[in-house]
């Protein structure tokens, strides 16, 4: 079957990978509301297009904390890829670098920084979970620093993992041939078979719950990397992001798999975005299948997105081609929306080129009488 969108990849990796596996990746929290909710918020989000504008040539380069990306779409964390395809994170990071953008490496990776970094060249993030253990961090955070990696995303909506039933169910553990190689040696790196979910378990036992906003200051005395809060969906939180010195803010529910019955990550985006006040850039991470996704995005005020889940079930589906083709069909499709719409670059995406259920009606002239 030919693919021709992002979609449609989901129903490949179903086919091809254990239950437990596509459960994992696919699965929500609780009555998987968000999750639905991450996808259905865009599709209230409609275009307001401007007509008769050369869009013969489309620039969609951007800056992203000072380096150069061919689009404004980059790889956000998701665990475990070597799951998904023996190449893993391997394979992500040599899409990721082929298409110009930032990849982002997760704290339970299946390969180490080090590993991707030998990959060959490129932009990329590292994600951090905070351990009880602080020597541990500090001691992660210099391996990533040393590896090249350019920024740390630190996610803070998890101090404790959300009730993913499907896991509940499987008795999730990582396979026995795996572990989660940043931890390696460290008697942290394995996860073992529990009476509900094994990753719950482990987050139980390793997570530290006490982090807080003074963590964040403390990162950055342990790093030049610059340091993005990834799990903001307040404004609330947002000015307490900044305050802690956060570079940047993600707009994140951790794709529904915390906890469940928050708004669609579009929906908290423009709170967030006009709570910054443009002191920090605000990325979205959540929902996004479609060029027409980013725009939306963009157009509320996002400096660019991230992409989790296409990524692990076109790794699954087809491995590093895979995650090339994802990439490349957001791209294009991104191109399209941008040309329909009369944007030459992203700096034409505005905030008029999109109408929302939250919007005052427009207001129409009163007819003479």
């Amino acid at each position: 079957m030919e693919v021709t969108n992002v979609t449609e990849y989901q129903a490949i990796a179903k086919e091809k990978l254990p239950k437990m596996i596509y459960d994992y990746y696919a699965s929500g929290a609780e009555d998987q509301w968000t999750l639905e909710e991450n996808r259905n918020a865009f599709s209230r989000i409609l275009f307001r297009p401007r007509i008769l504008i050369d869009v013969s040539k489309i620039d969609m380069t951007t800056t992203i904390l000072g380096f150069k990306l061919s689009m404004p779409i980059m790889i956000a964390p998701t665990a475990m890829q070597k799951m998904a395809h023996p190449e893993g994170e391997y394979a992500t990071a040599r899409a990721a670098s082929a298409a110009g953008t930032i990849m982002t490496l997760s704290s339970w990776a299946t390969s180490s920084v080090e590993e991707v970094a030998s990959t060959g060249p490129g932009i990329r993030f590292f994600q951090l979970y905070v351990y009880k253990d602080r020597n541990v961090v500090a001691q992660l955070v210099r391996r990533a620093e040393r590896a090249g990696f350019k920024a740390i995303a630190l996610t803070v909506d998890t101090p404790r993992l959300g009730r993913r039933e499907a896991d509940i169910k499987n008795r999730f553990t990582l396979p026995p041939f795996l572990t989660l190689k940043n931890f390696e040696g460290l008697d942290l790196g394995k996860m073992d078979e529990a009476n509900d979910s094994g990753l719950a378990s482990y987050v139980a036992g390793q997570i530290d719950r006490t982090l807080s906003w003074k963590d964040v200051k403390w990162l950055q005395t342990i790093t030049t990397m610059p340091i993005l809060v990834k799990g903001v969906i307040t404004a609330e939180d947002t000015r307490l992001a900044i305050q802690a010195g956060a570079a940047g803010i993600i707009v994140s529910n951790h794709g529904a798999r915390q906890l469940d019955y928050v708004p669609a990550t579009i929906i908290a985006l423009e709170e967030v975005v006009k709570a910054a006040q443009g002191r920090v850039p605000v990325f979205l991470d959540g929902g996004v299948r479609r060029g027409t996704d980013v725009f939306k995005a963009l157009a509320l005020g996002a400096s660019g997105i991230f992409i989790g889940r296409p990524v692990v079930f076109s790794l699954a589906a087809e491995g590093e081609a895979g995650v090339r083709n994802v990439l490349q069909m957001l791209r294009e499709e991104f191109e399209l929306t941008m040309a329909l719409s009369g944007c030459t670059s992203l700096k034409e995406i505005t905030r008029n080129h999109i109408v929302t259920e939250w919007d005052a009606p427009r207001s129409r002239p009163a007819p003479r009488l």
